[in-house]
Formats: C-alpha cells, sequence, structure tokens
C-alpha cells in the first residue's frame, strides 16, 4: 500500500510513472507420469515370482482382473481356505503393502468355471470376495447384488475413472457348441454366439447403473471387464458371445458421449493388445488383456484386432499416463517375471475423443 501511495504522490508532483514487481507466475508444469498396474489369472498355490516384478516397477495402483484364485467349488470354506493361501504369500503380501490395490472377479473366483448368474453361491461368494479385497464397511458395493463399482483415481494428473464390471452375477448362460447340432457351421471351441436379445451380460441394474457412470466426466475411463471385449470371436468365453450386449455398449459409449475409454481384461491366459474400429464409436476401443500371472497357454487364437504380438510368457499389464500441458499419451505394455517389456503401444489421448 505504501509503494502504491508512493507511485501515485511521483506521478502527481513529477510527470512520472513508476512500474511495480510483477506478480509471480506460476512455472509451466512439467510432464507427469502415473501408472496404472494390472494382471489376472494367479492360481493361489503358484509362489507368483512376478510379484516382485510389478514392485519394481512401482504402479500407482495395480487391478486384479479377475481368476485372483482358482476356488472351483460351493463350498465357501473351502473358497475362503483359498483366498487364505494367497493372502499368505509373501510376494502378495508385500505387494498389497506397497501399492494400493483393486480388483474385480472371474468365474474362478466367482466359484465355478465358465458360471453365471445360476450359480448358487454368489451372494455368499460375494462377501468373501469384498472382504479379501477389504472393501470398507460401508462401500456401496455392499449396498447392491454383484460386485460392480466404480471410482475416481484422485492422485492421478487428469480425471482418471475405473469401473469394475462384473460380468458373472448377472449373465445368462452362454450357448454350448454342439457339433452334431452345427457340424455345417465354421464355430469352434466352446460356444456360439447367442442372437437371443433377452439374452444379458451385465443385467438391467448394472447396464442403468453404467449408463449413470459413463455419462460422469472424464478423460480417461478404464474398464475393467474380465472378459475380453475388443477382440476377433474365438469361440472361448467373452463379450463376443452375446454380440447385441457388446454392441449395447458400444452404442452406450456413443449416446453418452463417454471420450477415454479403454478396455483392460484377463482370463485367457496369454496377452495382447486389441484394436476395434467397430462402426459405431467414434473412436477405436483399445482392450489390454494381461493374462496371466501363474497362468499360461501355449496356443493362442487368430484375432485380425491385434496390435503388436501374442504374449504367451506369465505377465502383468501397464498403462503409463504421461501428461504434458499439451497433450496426454498413454503407453500400454505387457511385461514378464524378468521385467523384460513383451509389448509395447502408445498413443495420444486425443485418439480416444
Amino acid at each position: 500500500m505504501f509503494f502504491r501511495l508512493l507511485c501515485w504522490l511521483v506521478l502527481l508532483f513529477f510527470g512520472m510513472g513508476c512500474v511495480s514487481s510483477p506478480a509471480p507466475q506460476a512455472l509451466p508444469q512439467g510432464p507427469q507420469t502415473y501408472v496404472v498396474g494390472l494382471g489376472s489369472c494367479s492360481h493361489q498355490e503358484k509362489p507368483q515370482p512376478i510379484l516382485n516384478t510389478v514392485l519394481l516397477r512401482r504402479p500407482n495402483v495395480f487391478i486384479y482382473l479377475g481368476d485372483n484364485i482358482y476356488g472351483d467349488t460351493e463350498n465357501m470354506a473351502a473358497l475362503e481356505r483359498k483366498y487364505q493361501q494367497l493372502a499368505a504369500n509373501p510376494r502378495f503380501q508385500a505387494l498389497r503393502a506397497a501399492i494400493p490395490l483393486l480388483a474385480t472377479w472371474d468365474d474362478h473366483d466367482y466359484g465355478a468355471n465358465d458360471a453365471g448368474r445360476h450359480y448358487p453361491q454368489k451372494a455368499a461368494s460375494k462377501e468373501l470376495f469384498l472382504d479379501f479385497w477389504q472393501e470398507p464397511p460401508n462401500s456401496s458395493r455392499r449396498q447392491h447384488p454383484g460386485i460392480y463399482h466404480s471410482l475416481f483415481l484422485e492422485d492421478a494428473p487428469l480425471r482418471l475413472q475405473v469401473i469394475l464390471l462384473d460380468t458373472r452375477t448377472f449373465r445368462d448362460d452362454l450357448w454350448h457348441f454342439d457339433k452334431k447340432q452345427h457340424d455345417t457351421l465354421r464355430y469352434k471351441n466352446d460356444y456360439v454366439p447367442n442372437p437371443s436379445p433377452d439374452s444379458t451380460f451385465l443385467g438391467a441394474a448394472q447396464w442403468a447403473w453404467l449408463k449413470q457412470q459413463l455419462q460422469k466426466p472424464a478423460d480417461l475411463r478404464l474398464i475393467a471387464s474380465s472378459n475380453q471385449f475388443a477382440h476377433q470371436y474365438n469361440g472361448w468365453e467373452s463379450w463376443t458371445n452375446v454380440p447385441q450386449e457388446q454392441k449395447r455398449f458400444l452404442e452406450l459409449i456413443q449416446s453418452t458421449g463417454a471420450q477415454g475409454v479403454v478396455f483392460i481384461s484377463g482370463d485367457v491366459h496369454w496377452g495382447e493388445l486389441s484394436k476395434w474400429d467397430n462402426g459405431i464409436t467414434p473412436y477405436p476401443i483399445y482392450d489390454l488383456t494381461s493374462s496371466g500371472l501363474t497362468q499360461n497357454w501355449s496356443n493362442t487364437e487368430p484375432n485380425a484386432h491385434r496390435v503388436g504380438p501374442v504374449v504367451r510368457q506369465n505377465n502383468f499389464g501397464l498403462i503409463e499416463i504421461q501428461t504434458t500441458p499439451q497433450d496426454t499419451t498413454l503407453r500400454f505394455q505387457l511385461i514378464n517375471k524378468n521385467n523384460k517389456v513383451l509389448l509395447e503401444h502408445a498413443i495420444g489421448l486425443d485418439a480416444l475423443r
């Protein structure tokens, strides 16, 4: 105040001006990096050395995408013992102590191979799941059937939404491939697409909830689906076996104007990145599949949507989000237990708008 008064007096009596010191300006913000880790298919009886490598990479958060244990039982005491086996694993203990964990389930931790809404112990299995993953008692996840959930990662440098789908509790049974009935068709493996408009993958309540989530403002949305979404049909469990539900999801992305949608998935015991130019959404749908932490499979299926190589080794995934004042880059990676990057692909976030 005294300096401004002095300037005014100088200007009044001497016709001279004076310049005050400029207010401090914020320095240009440098690059910020935020890393989301992901993985699936971890057998509780195996040592899981790959978790050491996850710790070396130090993601900001790690998302378990299902088959987090191999339960496969209707005996809840047996299922709980298998969760306790994972909890007792020193490598898992170290991961849980160091990195925030999020989780959804797939069939084997749900309770039965390829199971859907008819699994009789789904309510009891849900309670074991939520307790193991330390879901707070007041969590909205405990207030509705199923385990679907959504949250924003507040420490991320952009508005980052994670949507954890439940692809088991409400899903109708898939249609099995019967060679006697379909010997003239070119279907393969276990399942044929179900064209029934009444068949559902998520159920009415979860669909209504999902629409609300996609209407929330977000720069990037990670859709955690235990089953693959954006790959080419191959006859195994996936969204491609209920094509009208897969189309419904694409139309919901389009109608809500949801930007920045990326799927992350597991289940299949190999890793890959799919890019689907589907003709419905205004941008391509990417699906990073990481499977498995302990499980692998020597065979893989053709996938016309695949970007880069298929990964047959045990792997985990990283999505590195690098932001600058000018733009944001997403880097998809699949990494083995020796910390070797087996797949890498980068895109600008603007490609998902």
